[in-house]
């Protein structure tokens, strides 16, 4: 379930976002700037990993995803950011078109003696199912994540609009200074990123203010879309170029299917992110550091954030005193990262 931020009939009129907020669109220009985990981004999917409630894996089922129980519990490992999805839809209706006590009156409540109504959740096959989790949490705002979740981490906001919905300007403008009062007024010196899959919807948030990063979200070409804006990661890097936007968060398997594509990325000065399954895998991580991607978003925060710390640091930062010096990663030639970078996109494909 997304976060709410409030209900855009409740917000002032913002004509000109001020640019007072705390600027960290300058640590993305030259690549992200990494404070907490050593050059290479890890992102909590979620918080600490998105639900997937017909899994046989207890990790995907064990706490509310978008929720501060979450976010938090993400925040106990060295990740930099926690991303989560504003805005969203209950059952057919947008969150959007609900009121904030309508919002909050889903699931778990925060006051004792109070039933929530029951959360469901449609599958991608169509079928609603109850959304059940080992560890439940309430519902919050986007307000609330500000004031309750760890100010060390930072937060990859994901402007959430419907894929197949034609926004009128009007609307999005409306929606996204929804989003930027609250982010404006409680952010403080907490890092953010903004992120979404609607290029209109990025392309606006960048143009309504200066102070936070924008990246576009693109499934690299995975799935096709009737905006082609949406359907490659050349028409990804089309759209940050002419829109200002400082990077891409592709699917990692558009990444791994296009490999020569990084370099080309990197050299139009845009930052790269990934988000997808394969970024549960280690290797898989591991792999893309080697092939200069800025970071991943992940769902096995606690896996992930180790193996990173073991296999992307120096091997002289992970030594416990009075341990021999040991290689714990694994070294490619020149040669043979080639060869796997040919052969990686064989392997998706299969």
């Amino acid at each position: 379930m997304a976060l709410t931020a409030v209900h855009v009939s409740d917000v002032p009129n913002l004509d000109q976002v001020p640019d007072k907020a705390p600027l960290y669109a300058t640590r993305f220009s030259q690549g992200i700037e990494i404070g907490r985990t050593s050059k290479f981004l890890v992102v909590g999917h979620r918080g600490n990993g998105m639900n997937l409630l017909h899994s046989a894996d207890r990790r995907m089922n064990a706490l509310k995803e978008n929720s501060i129980l979450s976010f938090n519990a993400a925040a106990n490992y060295p990740i930099d950011f926690i991303e989560f999805d504003v805005q969203g839809t209950v059952y057919e209706r947008r969150i959007t078109e609900l009121s904030l006590a309508e919002f909050l009156s889903y699931g778990p409540q925060k006051e004792e003696g109070l039933t929530g109504k029951p959360l469901m959740r449609k599958t991608k096959d169509g079928k609603i199912v109850s959304w059940t989790v080992e560890t439940d949490d309430s519902a919050c705002t986007l307000k609330e994540a500000f004031e309750k979740v760890n100010p060390s981490i930072g937060f990859n906001i994901e402007l959430k609009f419907d894929d197949h919905i034609v926004y009128q300007q009007d609307y999005l403008i409306h929606v996204l200074k929804a989003v930027l009062h609250v982010v404006l007024e409680y952010a403080k010196g907490r890092p953010i990123i903004f992120s979404s899959f609607q290029p209109d919807a990025a392309l606006l948030v960048k143009k309504l203010q200066t102070c936070y990063p924008v990246f576009f979200l693109t499934n690299g070409g995975t799935e096709i879309y009737y905006d082609v804006r949406r359907n490659s990661l050349e028409e990804a890097t089309k759209l940050c170029l002419e829109g200002g936007l400082e990077g891409i968060v592709s699917e990692v398997k558009g990444i791994f299917r296009n490999p020569g594509l990084v370099n080309k990325i990197k050299e139009s000065k845009l930052s790269l992110l990934t988000y997808g399954k394969l970024n549960n895998v280690p290797e898989a991580v591991y792999m893309q550091h080697l092939m200069g991607i800025d970071g991943v978003i992940v769902d096995f925060v606690e896996q992930v954030t180790d193996a990173v710390c073991k296999l992307v640091k120096k091997p002289d930062e992970i030594l416990l005193e009075g341990e021999e010096k040991v290689q714990n990663r694994p070294q490619f030639s020149q040669r043979e990262l080639s060869f796997l970078l040919k052969l990686i996109p064989e392997l998706i494909q299969q």
